[in-house]
């Protein structure tokens, strides 16, 4: 048995190495084929040739995959990426204007069999960027070129949010789209900021007048409080005075003045002299210096 069976595969021999060679030549030509490697931040989307096309409830995370030939692995980017586009849309006038965008946007990773399937690789061709510009041509045509341009009343944020609120029903998840630039033609641009100078120059003037009008009315609360501080003041010596007055009697009064007549005789730096009776029976009272003179010499006879 042994002895026919190896001259059986001695007659085969040849046919066995043709065969191996043919298989190693196979599995090299098909290796990228059959091992699929998906690096860090991609993921997989398989379609089966025979057994019922793309794989719709699956996606095959980062890693190495074995499939079969005649199948076709498709490997998606599924970080958050950044796409530049250029728009040229027209305003209520008919007036061009050009923006510069930069969109933000991610693929969602559970419908990425869904997106691969109804949409295909190319989506931010397909679905991303031609939304963009509808939403954004049919928005920005309700606004003149000035609201567009000083973004007034955040017009220009209004209409992004309706463009995000847009493509978030297609497969993808919009982070931002962000207006990097806006540009006008020359003359409406020129116009534009030579209005937004002279309106930067009517506020400061109202501004000034609004300084002057407070520094008005403060200085009329100051001399309002000043007349009614004065008026308190000037009550206050007439009630003084009337008190006064009532109080006092002449008889009183020339008591006063008997009293400082005493008071004055007694300083040690003053001569008080007694000339006579003054007004109203008061003495008149005079600071004299005192000198001395020696009497004139008597005669001998």
């Amino acid at each position: 048995m042994r002895k026919k069976f190896r001259a059986w595969l001695k007659r085969k021999i040849p046919y066995i190495i043709i065969i191996m060679l043919v298989f190693f030549w196979a599995l090299f030509f098909f290796w990228p084929r059959i091992v699929i490697s998906i690096n860090s931040g991609e993921a997989g989307v398989l379609y089966w040739r025979f057994f019922g096309g793309t794989e719709t409830d699956r996606v095959y995370a980062e890693g190495i995959r074995v499939i079969a030939p005649w199948d076709t692995m498709y490997i998606y980017n599924v970080r958050i990426q950044t796409v530049l586009h250029k728009l040229e849309v027209l305003t209520n006038r008919g007036l061009p204007i050009q923006l510069q965008l930069a969109i933000r946007f991610q693929p969602e990773y559970e419908t990425l069999g869904v997106l691969h399937q109804q949409v295909g690789p190319d989506y931010i061709n397909t679905i991303i960027v031609p939304d963009i510009d509808s939403v954004l041509r049919k928005d920005i045509g309700h606004y003149n070129p000035e609201e567009i341009y000083v973004n007034k009343e955040g017009v220009l944020s209004k209409i992004i949010v309706n463009a995000l609120n847009e493509l978030g029903q297609k497969y993808v998840k919009m982070h931002s789209i962000v207006i990097q630039s806006v540009v006008l033609p020359e003359p409406i641009k020129q116009a534009i900021e030579d209005k937004l100078v002279e309106e930067q120059r009517s506020k400061t003037y109202y501004f000034i007048l609004e300084r002057e009008r407070q520094e008005a009315e403060r200085r009329r609360i100051e001399a309002t409080g000043i007349a009614n501080k004065l008026r308190v003041e000037a009550a206050g010596i007439r009630d003084y005075q009337k008190i006064i007055k009532e109080t006092l009697d002449e008889k009183m009064l020339k008591w006063h003045g008997v009293q400082a007549t005493v008071q004055l005789s007694e300083s040690e730096n003053a001569k008080v002299i007694v000339i006579g009776a003054g007004k109203n029976g008061l003495p008149i009272i005079g600071n004299v210096p005192f000198e001395y003179n020696e009497p004139p010499p008597v005669p001998n006879n």
